[in-house]
């Protein structure tokens, strides 16, 4: 994004408090308003297709590790453990 939309966008917003502005400048609020949020949409949905939802956190890049274990005692009695 171009700073120098911004700097318009913070121009003609103080300028429509202040002064007011000509029907040409709320066109132009308008549109650069409009460009600032195209903008922004676009980098959310950019980082949202970048997303990745899993089940297991442990297969998060495609590859299974083996968890480890839990801290109850059946890891530890020799017997068949269950929770």
């Amino acid at each position: 994004m171009d700073k120098s939309l911004i700097d318009r966008i913070n121009y003609l917003s103080r300028k429509s408090r202040t002064e007011g502005l000509t029907e040409a400048e709320k066109e132009e609020q308008a549109r650069v308003r409009r460009q600032y949020l195209d903008a922004i949409k676009a980098r959310v949905k950019d980082t949202l297709d970048r997303v990745e939802f899993v089940d297991d956190p442990n297969e998060a890049d495609g590859e299974t590790r083996p968890t480890s274990p839990c801290s109850c005692p059946g890891h530890h009695s020799g017997k068949p453990h269950t929770h």
